[in-house]
């Protein structure tokens, strides 16, 4: 398994999460982001940057994409694309996208993206708190846990 992290938009205290993880546990950790990412010296952990434009990071870590590896990402096109290639998805705030779950969440997306389209205001996620980096923490230790046991 490998971790793919969709890092343009991914917050620093998620990536250090990530950080501790892939060392406790020596998991491939790759970033991938369109602008130059600074990560600590690990023969686990790299970066990748790809061009500036729509989807270019998306489709770089689809294109690596195994399936059983992990990715975390708060954009859920994307989370749909990993689930149909048979990735698992996490979202920054520990969210794990399924396939139970991946239609009502784009199906959410979609509509909210039609109100913004018509100038409704609906305003973005709240800032992220101590209790969301902890779910997040809660359900990385919880797949990688369930990883190793099945190894």
């Amino acid at each position: 398994m490998q971790i793919w992290v969709d890092a343009d938009a991914c917050p620093v205290a998620i990536k250090e999460i990530l950080y501790r993880a892939a060392e406790r546990v020596e998991v491939r950790l790759t970033l991938v982001a369109n602008h130059t990412l600074r990560v600590p010296p690990s023969r686990w952990i790299r970066a990748v940057q790809v061009a500036r434009g729509f989807d270019v990071a998306d489709n770089a870590i689809l294109g690596r994409l195994s399936p059983g590896d992990l990715v975390v990402t708060a954009d859920i096109p994307l989370a749909a694309e990993v689930i149909a290639a048979g990735g698992e998805v996490i979202s920054p705030r520990g969210e794990r996208f399924t396939t139970e779950n991946i239609e009502q969440r784009l199906a959410q997306r979609n509509f909210l993206d039609q109100l913004r389209g018509t100038g409704e205001i609906t305003g973005g996620p709240p800032p992220l708190g101590a209790p969301e980096r902890q779910a997040f923490a809660n359900a990385l230790d919880r797949l990688l846990t369930r990883r190793a046991a099945a190894d």
